[in-house]
């Protein structure tokens, strides 16, 4: 069985008995020996054979070439379904992270907000004559303008993707 396999695999690959003893580094008279059943190639030249003729060990060794596809899909698929498995786990991960950084956004805008509010503008009350005093007033001012009129719609869109990413029971 074995001979039978190893020439009519190697003939359907378009391979002669001197290409295929050259890519499996012996001579062209080991490659007819184990065509005739002269001999046969110990385990470590078998697993060589099947690498070089594309084809399983146990399809050359006479093992039903059906069963082998049948083997090979559930291989597959079960190697599919580790994948995927992989992929929902690196899915939730990456939801978590990003959930985890918009509640953090949200308590830091918050906590900004409160802060400010106590404050309640100390720049009005600064001496705009001292030039430093009067540059840190308008930088604080500009902050405060903008903070207070940009920072929402980021509250807004940081609460809907909180919502967005909370885990699905």
């Amino acid at each position: 069985m074995l001979k039978e396999n190893i020439k009519s695999i190697r003939k359907s690959r378009g391979l002669s008995q001197e290409e295929l003893a050259i890519k499996l580094n012996v001579v062209r008279q080991t490659i007819s020996k184990w065509e005739q059943g002269l001999s046969v190639p110990d385990s470590e030249m078998l697993i060589s054979i099947s690498e070089v003729l594309e084809t399983p060990v146990s399809t050359l060794l006479g093992e039903n070439i059906v069963e082998a596809k049948k083997d090979d899909l559930k291989v597959i698929s079960e190697k599919l379904e580790i994948i995927n498995l992989q992929l929902l786990q690196r899915k939730n991960a990456r939801r978590q992270i990003i959930h985890g950084i918009l509640i953090s956004l949200c308590v830091i805008i918050v906590l900004i907000f409160i802060y400010l509010i106590l404050l309640k503008s100390p720049y009005l009350n600064w001496n705009y004559n001292d030039p430093e005093s009067a540059i840190l007033g308008v930088g604080f001012h500009s902050f405060e303008w903008l903070f207070v009129r940009i920072v929402p719609i980021i509250l807004i869109v940081s609460i809907v993707g909180i919502v967005l990413t909370r885990k699905k029971v």
